[in-house]
């Protein structure tokens, strides 16, 4: 009993990490998309990798259960096994509000469904490393969002995005927005390309504890 009650609540807190960062997920496509259409294409993602840090704003604020949050901070083989529970939860919750972007009048499909070619594009190898940046400004970020400081968050998450470094939560949330037949096309390649996104995502958040760094930066 004591075990699920633990499991439910890491599994729904998870959720509603997976839901703030997919509302991020939401903002940045509609900008992102709106710009293009004015053929401003940089303006849109900028002004939407600014608005996206909302999610992780309200991830730190309700303390949820956030995959690049928790990764990070692993202290046991408890945390290890909750690091799955969140992984899963987080995407639920993508697909929850993936599943409500579909009424949306802003052409969010459309939008994703170039994000996902993007990553494709990249390879499993490429996008991989690629999400290790991601990572390493995630941990730095909710270490410092923990205590307070939001500047880190609200310069962090926009450098991730304008850097290209991939997020696996959020897109979880842009894969599952795209066109349904785009990707049943392509599913046998995402399964392969979003391992490599997590680990990557997994290297970064631990890249301060991997190279050695001594100093107690845990929060």
């Amino acid at each position: 009993m004591e075990k699920f009650k633990h499991f439910s609540e890491v599994f729904r807190s998870a959720i509603l990490a997976g839901i703030c960062i997919s509302i991020g997920g939401w903002v940045f496509l509609a900008c992102k998309g709106a710009a293009a259409t004015a053929n401003l294409p940089f303006f849109g993602e900028v002004i939407g990798a600014v608005v996206f840090a909302f999610g992780l704003l309200a991830v730190i604020h309700f303390k949820f259960k956030l995959y690049t949050g928790a990764i990070g901070f692993v202290q046991n083989w408890s945390d290890v096994g909750d690091t799955f529970i969140v992984l899963f939860g987080n995407i639920v919750g993508c697909l929850l509000i993936a599943l409500l972007s579909r009424f949306s009048p802003l052409g969010l499909q459309a939008t994703a469904g170039k994000v996902l070619e993007a990553r494709l594009a990249l390879g499993p190898l490429k996008a991989g490393c690629l999400a290790i940046g991601c990572g390493f400004i995630m941990t730095a970020a909710v270490f410092f969002g923990r205590q307070g400081k939001w500047y880190l968050v609200i310069y962090g998450i926009p450098a991730f995005i304008l850097c290209g470094f991939p997020h696996c939560i959020a897109d979880a949330f842009y894969y599952l927005a795209a066109p349904a037949a785009h990707l049943g096309e392509r599913c046998g390649e995402i399964l392969i390309l979003y391992p490599c996104l997590c680990a990557g995502n997994f290297l970064g958040c631990n890249l301060v504890r991997l190279i050695g760094w001594k100093k107690e930066y845990t929060a």
